[in-house]
C-alpha cells in the first residue's frame, strides 16, 4: 500500500473521522467507537504511512479550520489555538 495520501484516500477518512465524532450530539461514547473502528481499519489496511498520511490530513483539516474561525473572530490563528487547546 502507497499510504493513504497516494490513493488519494485520506481527505476521505478525515471527513469520515469528523463525522464520526460530530455525528451523534446526544451518544459521544458511539462517535468515539466509530472513529476507533475508523482508525483500526486504517491500521489494518496499510502500514505506518496509512496511518501516518491520516494523522496529517486530520491535522491539515484543523489548522484549516481554526484559520477560518480565527480569521472570522479577527484574531491570530496561533492565539486562538493557545485558547482552545491550552492545559
Amino acid at each position: 500500500m502507497d499510504g493513504l495520501c497516494g490513493t488519494g484516500r485520506a481527505p476521505a477518512m478525515v471527513l469520515q473521522a469528523m463525522r464520526a465524532v460530530l455525528s451523534d450530539d446526544h451518544n459521544h461514547e458511539r462517535g468515539l467507537g466509530c472513529l476507533d473502528d475508523l482508525v483500526n481499519r486504517i491500521v489494518q489496511e496499510g502500514d505506518a504511512s496509512g496511518i501516518r498520511d491520516f494523522v496529517v490530513a486530520l491535522s491539515l483539516a484543523l489548522a484549516a479550520a481554526l484559520e477560518q474561525v480565527a480569521d472570522e473572530q479577527t484574531l491570530a490563528a496561533e492565539d486562538l489555538l493557545e485558547v482552545w487547546f491550552a492545559e
